[in-house]
């Protein structure tokens, strides 16, 4: 993990008509760090990752990427700058092969019809490197348990070779095996040098995979700490603020 910073947010302000949502964030990633980002629901977790991946427009305050002040005014202006994101929902087709969900829209073509021969070979390659595992490329998304469908999901938006990954709630709804098998993909993805975001409120994981961790409340980022110097007691006090309002 290098301390140079690759991502800074800075007083990152959205308003929705009178709901302020977010009230001057301050975040930072390094490559190849994985950073947890957590907070009760309403923080403004997600919200403050569509700014980052170009979904929504901020107001106010600064995104810097590798020391250089963007503005995204698309998702396609935050791929330009190789930051990924996978959703929730993960926005897969159960309908399509496990192939043709990793390329859908860039399908390899020879002449006007799409190599399917090339896709195929590509998915599975693209899989072994990040160690999923399905029965076959051939299979359709919807015949998938949820860690698998989780595991492709990722293994898509890493095809395009982000710089900066954000993961919402990857291991949300997943047997045990599951969410071991989606760690150590974050693990490995970390490890090839990408700067990994995870939300989630499965505060077990964050000291699995996590380098440090932010903490957002009311539309704040209120707590930086590394994982090193937390444990689960620590980092809920941080996530409630009780230990601020006992203090008031």
């Amino acid at each position: 993990m290098s301390d140079q910073s690759l991502v800074t947010l800075t007083g990152i302000t959205k308003s929705f008509g009178a709901v302020r949502s977010l009230q001057g964030v301050d975040l930072t990633l390094a490559p190849g760090e994985v950073l947890g980002l957590v907070g009760d629901n309403g923080a403004g977790k997600s919200t403050l990752m569509k700014v980052l991946a170009g979904a929504i427009q901020h107001d106010t305050g600064q995104i810097t990427i590798d020391g250089r002040d963007v503005r995204f005014a698309s998702p396609a202006d935050a791929r330009r700058e190789r930051i990924g994101i996978v959703y929730q929902d993960l926005a897969l087709c159960d309908t399509l092969d496990v192939a043709s969900n990793l390329f859908l829209g860039r399908e390899p073509r020879k002449g006007p019809f799409i190599d399917r021969k090339a896709m195929h070979h590509r998915a599975a390659q693209t899989l072994s490197e990040l160690h999923v595992r399905v029965k076959s490329t051939y299979q359709e998304i919807g015949q998938l348990s949820g860690g698998q469908r989780q595991a492709v999901a990722i293994a898509r938006a890493v095809s395009f070779q982000p710089r900066v990954l954000i993961l919402d709630e990857p291991t949300a709804a997943l047997a045990v095996a599951e969410v071991r098998q989606v760690l150590k993909m974050i693990r490995d993805v970390a490890a090839q040098g990408v700067g990994v975001i995870l939300i989630t409120h499965r505060l077990q994981d964050l000291f699995e995979v996590c380098d440090r961790i932010t903490v957002m409340y009311e539309g704040r980022s209120v707590e930086d700490r590394a994982v090193a110097d937390l444990d689960i007691e620590t980092l809920v006090a941080m996530i409630t603020r009780s230990n601020a309002e006992e203090a008031a």
